[in-house]
């Protein structure tokens, strides 16, 4: 069966949403190099969200091709660790806080191994990566604008903030082309 593509955009046929309903809309005009580069993590976050709204448990957790654990759902559970590790871990400097949901060295696809066709495991993603983004923006709010060149000790290396923050852009970016192909092959809906 193929499913066939669509958009609910109508101004922009290429767009996910309309401007006027498109909540990135209003993470425009930055001021300074902290805001710029929060609002693009912010910007993909909302892609992430909307790139998953509106689907079910087995359609979150459906894998895209095969032998690949990647899911939608994989990826919010991905994604929430990836802020656990570089916000709390890295730059709060709590290394040994337990990792989300057993990722480890001898398990290290347990975020996508784990994103099964369950309400619960979903409403579990969603309220681990939740609670990782509001965590990580309390941190931003405290940083201040000449804060980005300070640097973070990870293990032998030492890292700028700013190096942590446009890594989460990277990861987020990649991420979310990922979730435009899984999520086009779940109903056929398109756009950026």
């Amino acid at each position: 069966m193929t499913t066939e593509r669509w958009t609910s955009a109508t101004v922009y046929p290429d767009m996910w949403a309309d401007p006027d309903d498109d909540p990135r809309e209003a993470l425009s005009d930055p001021v300074g190099e902290k805001e710029t580069l929060w609002n693009y993590l912010k910007h993909y976050r909302l892609t992430l969200e909307m790139k998953c709204d509106g689907l079910d448990a087995e359609q979150l957790a459906r894998r895209s091709v095969p032998p690949s654990t990647m899911s939608l759902l994989g990826l919010v559970r991905h994604l929430a660790h990836v802020e656990q590790t570089w916000f709390q871990r890295v730059l709060q400097e709590q290394p040994d806080l337990p990792k989300l949901f057993g990722k480890s060295p001898e398990n290290p696809d347990a975020d996508f191994d784990g994103a099964v066709a369950d309400p619960a495991v979903v409403e579990d993603a969603w309220e681990n990566w939740r609670r990782e983004v509001r965590d990580a923006d309390t941190w931003m709010e405290t940083l201040p604008e000449d804060g980005l060149g300070a640097t973070v000790t990870r293990g032998d290396e030492q890292i700028p903030v700013r190096d942590v923050l446009v890594h989460m852009i990277e990861e987020y970016s990649r991420h979310v082309g990922h979730a435009d192909l899984l999520r086009e092959c779940v109903d056929g809906r398109v756009g950026q």
